[in-house]
């Protein structure tokens, strides 16, 4: 390998990963930080593009987009070496939503290993307003903040409030995420998942204790809940988590599938539901986010499952997308 090139971790189609050898950025864009990247987490996004389940996605794609990193030489304002959260989603800055606050829903935006190549490789070009300080966390730390961001951000969208019943359903490291940032908000969490081994990890591991692995059984001693939040991922439990919102409740769907969403509306109606989607995270949401790390209210040592490297990843990515019951969060370790 020469000086210029350097290995990319690459879903080529769907169901086969590779490390593909590319040149590497030398000169970044004007605007943009030439960024080491230390750490990688791997997301239910990565594995659904390795499944072909991910609707926004062309092939092939260069995956990572929960990333942590140092800075590679003193350029705009940052200095060589500091530690950085870098914010995957790079939007436009001109359309509506844009103008009005909200980048998480650019019109225009690009996510990082989704609608571009991400940064499953040691060197990666940012845009300067993309990074963000990471003092006081480490580079795995760092490298999990985007992933718990989004779950920040459904809570505060939700206007959860000290006291609140709310469900999460589906508890991959998407609902566990919300599950913590609901409690940290004051609200009184269950968590639903089918898989009863899956839901008792998460309830030992983080301390929930009250979790149930049917709907029926969610609902037997309630009229409903204040908010509900779906991390599923699937038609179905979208679908029925609908009963679960009691009236006057919000349900908030955090997840993304393909499929169109069908709901009574006479039940949906009566309880005058808000229905929300939320989608992504911002700048307050990565800000809360790291602040709970450093004050330990987030145990980010709980939540990294294993530390792998790029090549372990090439031999291991199948297995790890075919069962992961056990998992929560992957980090793939570069450098740093």
């Amino acid at each position: 390998m020469t000086s210029q090139t350097a290995p990319f971790g690459v879903v080529a189609e769907p169901g086969k990963f590779v490390v593909q050898t590319r040149p590497k950025v030398d000169t970044p864009p004007e605007g943009w930080v030439l960024i080491d990247i230390c750490a990688v987490g791997l997301c239910g996004t990565d594995y659904h593009i390795f499944e072909g389940k991910h609707p926004f996605l062309d092939y092939p794609r260069v995956i990572g987009h929960e990333l942590s990193g140092r800075v590679a030489r003193d350029s705009l304002g940052w200095k060589a070496g500091e530690l950085v959260v870098i914010n995957p989603y790079l939007t436009c800055g001109t359309c509506r939503s844009c103008r009005r606050g909200k980048p998480n829903c650019c019109s225009n935006i690009e996510v990082l290993g989704v609608h571009r190549d991400g940064g499953l490789t040691p060197q990666l070009a940012v845009p300067a307003g993309n990074l963000i300080a990471a003092e006081g966390l480490t580079p795995h730390q760092a490298a999990m903040v985007e992933f718990l961001a989004i779950g920040a951000h459904a809570v505060k969208r939700s206007m959860i409030n000290k006291g609140d019943e709310v469900l999460v359903t589906g508890v991959g490291p998407i609902g566990i995420g919300v599950a913590l940032f609901a409690r940290l908000n004051g609200g009184q969490v269950t968590l639903l998942d089918l898989d009863r081994s899956r839901l008792e990890m998460a309830q030992e591991t983080f301390g929930f204790d009250r979790g149930f692995d049917s709907i029926e059984a969610t609902l037997r001693d309630t009229d409903g809940f204040d908010v509900v939040l779906d991390a599923t991922g699937h038609q179905a439990a979208i679908e029925s988590g609908f009963v679960a919102v009691a009236h006057g409740g919000t349900y908030t769907l955090v997840s993304v599938v393909k499929d169109t969403i069908r709901f009574s509306d006479p039940e949906f109606h009566k309880r005058e539901m808000s229905l929300l989607g939320s989608r992504n995270a911002l700048r307050e949401d990565f800000d809360w986010v790291m602040a709970a790390i450093r004050n330990k209210d987030i145990d980010t040592d709980a939540l990294c499952s294993d530390v792998i490297s790029l090549e372990q990843l090439s031999e291991r990515f199948s297995a790890l997308a075919s069962d992961r019951t056990e998992l929560i969060k992957v980090i793939v370790q570069l450098q740093c």
